[in-house]
């Protein structure tokens, strides 16, 4: 039993002080970098293809969405006669 428990917390011990060690870069500067030059691309594709992807897809769900509403406000204007 005392094994077990020597045996759990020297694991919980490696697990804690394990993790500890991982450093984190700081992109921040990169980043400020990248986004303040001034290369003609707007603000909001300046983080590549997954930005674009992001963009298009936003824009296409707005014009079906858009498109839909007209479509359900004209239907329940208009309603099928019994």
């Amino acid at each position: 039993m005392y094994k077990q428990l020597m045996g759990l917390q020297q694991l919980s011990r490696r697990t804690i002080s394990s993790s500890a060690r991982r450093q984190v870069d700081n992109m921040v500067k990169e980043k400020q970098k990248l986004f303040q030059a001034d290369n003609g691309i707007p603000v909001h594709l300046k983080g590549g293809a997954k930005d674009a992807i992001l963009y298009r897809l936003t824009m296409a769900l707005t014009v079906f969405g858009s498109g839909f509403v007209v479509y359900e406000l004209l239907n329940a204007a208009m309603p099928k006669k019994a």
